[in-house]
């Protein structure tokens, strides 16, 4: 992702990453269906489930009812200091559907992105994909492997993100290493990306109240002293104006908290210990006007395949990731992803390390993704083990620009990589995104994993 991310969450009660578990409300996810490929194209179909991030839940004192976080603001008799806060206060269960719009059926997730439930208006989500014991999150490691699934975006407009991307969270939400998180995986905790973001309430088993500074723009959320940081693949990205495939590498493997310089905030972004830009593949960005889109070689305004393939130097699992493919399937026929019209730019259809030297040499953007490491670093995170998430969300910090409009908006748009889709610069703000597309809806369904060529 490419700004820091301030999502907008409940207005009405707590919103917090809490670590204590609360029993005013059950918890229990939403089931889904995945299917594990072998290389022979025979599919089994695996129970899994997903579950909401805890940076959406009611957070309130262990002892009753009373919020720990109202708005954008700490209750200080309950959170003094970042310890006692996490003893004082309960992350309770959700009400999937009511409350949040996400909803399960089969093989399929829909997240709508906002929800006016019994007690408050929930606007955007984010779940992550729990293991076949419902006891911790899914590990995936994808070298010389591909993961499939079908997205339905048709009612994503301007301004909007429909993600599905890894990111190298903790299968236990953090609770074996942080004896302050009691709640773990069951209930969301844990989550880090190569924003390093700082709108995260509880890191590390810890109230992140530090420094805490209301947003000047989100009435629900605001922003500690610490971030938190780690590998970031980003499958998808898009809404139905455009798309990104990214990865994004840092210098630390694992969740890691930061603070500092280290968070790379601000000036600093091309200081911190993450690649916050990314090697992006944005057909349009990259010259390709014509080929995602409503009506265009991929419609958005219909329900598609997006195939993503992770090849190896050796062809193997023990491989050196070297090059991420894509592909695309639409009423029955492979698609190829678009290839590259940038001057001094080869023909790229892939992304791969030349690929994401010339596209910055060629946009004049600073090269932060191969000076961590590269796809090297990416290969190195799935060996290690990634977290699938799901998430529908604005964008408080830069509109969505920077997926679909021109960004940033102080060069000019016939600059080679400022074009980025065809979107107005106006668009994406969150209240008229909010007011207008109150029924914007992703669907993410038929999700596969297996050998390279073993899902569609």
């Amino acid at each position: 992702m490419f700004p820091s991310v301030a999502l907008l969450t409940l207005s009405c009660f707590a919103v917090a990453y809490g670590q204590q578990v609360g029993t005013l409300t059950a918890e229990s996810h939403p089931k889904i269906t995945v299917q594990k490929c072998s290389a022979s194209k025979s599919c089994s179909t695996e129970q899994h489930s997903v579950v909401l991030d805890s940076n959406w839940r009611w957070l309130h004192s262990t002892s009753g009812s009373n919020n720990c976080y109202t708005g954008n603001t700490w209750d200080t008799s309950l959170c003094p200091d970042p310890t006692t806060c996490a003893k004082n206060c309960a992350l309770d269960g959700a009400d999937y559907s009511g409350t949040y719009g996400i909803t399960t059926s089969g093989n399929a997730l829909t997240l709508k992105f906002v929800t006016h439930g019994p007690y408050s208006t929930n606007i955007g989500s984010r779940v992550y994909l729990m293991d076949t014991s419902d006891s911790k999150y899914q590990i995936f490691n994808l070298k010389n492997q591909e993961f499939t699934f079908d997205v339905d975006m048709s009612q994503l407009p301007c301004g909007l993100n429909g993600a599905l991307y890894f990111v190298e969270m903790d299968a236990d939400g953090g609770t074996s290493r942080f004896s302050g998180n009691k709640a773990g995986a069951k209930y969301g905790t844990g989550y880090c990306d190569t924003q390093c973001p700082h709108d995260i309430k509880f890191i590390n088993g810890e109230a992140n109240i530090l420094g805490w500074t209301p947003s000047p723009n989100d009435t629900n959320a605001g922003s500690g002293q610490y971030g938190t940081c780690c590998n970031e693949m980003d499958i998808w990205e898009a809404n139905s104006q455009g798309a990104a495939v990214t990865p994004h590498v840092c210098s630390v493997q694992g969740q890691t908290r930061c603070s500092g310089n280290d968070c790379g905030d601000g000036d600093n972004r091309y200081g911190g210990i993450c690649d916050k830009d990314g090697c992006d593949f944005n057909s349009w960005r990259m010259g390709d006007q014509t080929f995602l889109g409503t009506g265009k070689t991929v419609d958005t305004s219909k329900k598609f395949t997006v195939v993503t393939q992770f090849l190896t130097s050796n062809n193997s699992t023990s491989g050196t990731l070297s090059e991420i493919r894509r592909l695309y399937v639409q009423n029955g026929k492979v698609i190829a992803n678009s290839k590259t019209n940038i001057s001094g730019m080869s023909n790229y259809d892939s992304i791969t390390d030349a690929f994401c030297n010339a596209q910055k040499t060629a946009f004049g953007d600073n090269n932060s993704f191969e000076r961590l490491g590269g796809l090297n670093v990416m290969g190195q995170s799935f060996d290690k083990g990634m977290v699938l998430v799901m998430s529908i969300w604005d964008d408080h910090a830069a509109r969505m620009l920077w997926l679909d409009s021109d960004y940033p908006l102080d060069k000019d748009a016939s600059q080679p990589g400022v074009s980025r889709g065809p979107c107005p610069t106006s668009s994406g703000n969150p209240p008229d995104v909010e007011s207008q597309s109150p029924g914007a809806t992703v669907i993410y369904s038929n999700i596969k994993y297996g050998p390279i060529g073993s899902t569609y």
